[in-house]
């Protein structure tokens, strides 16, 4: 008979530091956080979380491109094996809510905790990690942590990236403290599993309560770039324009025809700038970015070969020249089976609503998922509201979350 303390996780506690990680950048005028990859409020967040690591006496590294790994070790013949790995991110967007990435961070912590309060040591290391440049705002691409540690981009191109702001990623990792001397992708995970807020409205409109991730959506990023020719806006006939700006928003009213066609395509362009960007003056350039999202490759492919196709005869038509650059392009990923089977079982054993469902946002699950078994659990997210300070998800289904967290662990380190 098992006769070890019971696991309870500290829903309260769990509570209390995603408000406090929360209060870390701030902003009481525009609301929201900031906490933009390697800046310094970026470094505040990670002093905290690795404060509350160290305070549960987990092993606590740092490796080369910035990621954060803490880990309860195993248990008897299980201590030296792979860990079981959760975490997410704790960097964000500019006025960003509370919860997207450090949830999956702090939840995994609270598993851990669950742990050291009973007393007892799991049957396999259980390890949590705070990727770096999840979101991608300053340096790109984005999921830069995950992707590194998953041998998917070479250390040495990460840290050399120049941001928006045109600092290089090295640099500023050094700055901050967090450039560790851990080689990347050396804590290799048995199994990966990602909490999160779906960031999406399909829960909350189902009255669901757990998400069960079996696929993420493919994604390809573009910039643009159209040069045309700048004159005079009250002199030149509409026939004679060489409009950079005109040919941009047709690009972007294509877009939206694109994604009209087929539904399970997403399109999106999140960033235009003109030039010389006066009132009176015909754009002589254009830049901007495209997001293409589908969860099926063949479809991504599809989008991205109009899109092509698109540009290139507007070209052709408008007398402009049109360059594109890719951005970033990952592949569609479809999630462990026996891991997805596992969170809905536990999901049903906690007495939780659950349906299974593909995640729209990329995730650090997507690249650890090149690795090593993954899949994700959502709760819902109050409006499908996400990246805005209005992000919320009621408290006793954040909870409720962290519990399927804790099952999953549970039921998995015990096939260890």
């Amino acid at each position: 008979m098992d006769t070890e303390p019971a696991l309870r996780l500290d829903g309260a506690l769990l509570l209390r530091q995603l408000h406090a990680l929360g209060q870390v950048g701030a902003d009481p005028y525009q609301g929201g956080r900031t906490r933009i990859a390697l800046t310094d409020a970026d470094k505040a967040g990670r002093d905290m979380l690795v404060g509350w690591m160290k305070a549960l006496d987990l092993h606590v590294q740092v490796d080369r491109i910035g990621n954060i790994f803490a880990t309860l070790p195993g248990r008897g013949k299980g201590a030296g094996q792979a860990p079981l790995m959760m975490g997410s991110h704790i960097d964000t967007v500019t006025n960003a809510g509370a919860l997207d990435g450090c949830y999956g961070v702090l939840a995994g912590l609270a598993v851990q905790r669950a742990y050291r309060v009973a007393g007892r040591l799991p049957e396999r290391p259980l390890t949590v990690a705070a990727f770096t440049n999840e979101e991608g705002v300053r340096y790109q691409p984005d999921m830069m942590g995950s992707l590194v540690h998953a041998g998917g981009l070479a250390l040495q191109q990460a840290l050399d990236t120049v941001g928006s702001d045109g600092t290089r990623f090295g640099d500023e990792l050094a700055r901050i403290g967090y450039a560790g001397p851990l080689e990347p992708g050396a804590i290799a995970a048995h199994e990966y599993v990602e909490l999160h807020i779906e960031q999406g409205p399909i829960l909350e409109a189902e009255g669901v309560q757990i998400g069960v991730v079996e696929r993420l959506q493919g994604i390809s990023w573009q910039q643009v770039q159209v040069k045309g020719h700048a004159n005079h806006a009250g002199t030149t006939p509409t026939v004679l324009r060489h409009d950079a700006g005109f040919v941009a928003c047709a690009v972007v009213a294509a877009l939206r025809d694109l994604a009209t066609d087929c539904p399970t395509t997403l399109a999106t362009v999140g960033c235009m700038q003109f030039e010389p960007n006066v009132i009176n003056v015909i754009p002589r350039k254009a830049t901007f970015t495209v997001d293409l999202r589908d969860p099926d490759e063949g479809r991504l492919a599809a989008a991205e070969a109009r899109l092509e196709q698109l540009l290139a005869d507007l070209a052709e038509r408008e007398q402009v020249s049109i360059s594109n650059e890719r951005l970033a392009r990952f592949a569609p990923v479809v999630f462990d089976a026996g891991l997805a089977d596992a969170i809905e079982q536990s999901a049903a054993r906690l007495g939780l609503s659950h349906r299974r469902m593909v995640s729209g946002a990329g995730h650090d699950a997507q690249m650890i998922a090149r690795t090593a078994p993954a899949a994700m659990i959502f709760v819902p997210s109050q409006g499908g509201i996400s990246h805005n300070p209005r992000e919320h998800t009621d408290d006793a289904l954040l909870i409720q979350g962290a519990n399927v967290l804790l099952d999953v662990v549970v039921q998995r380190l015990s096939r260890a």
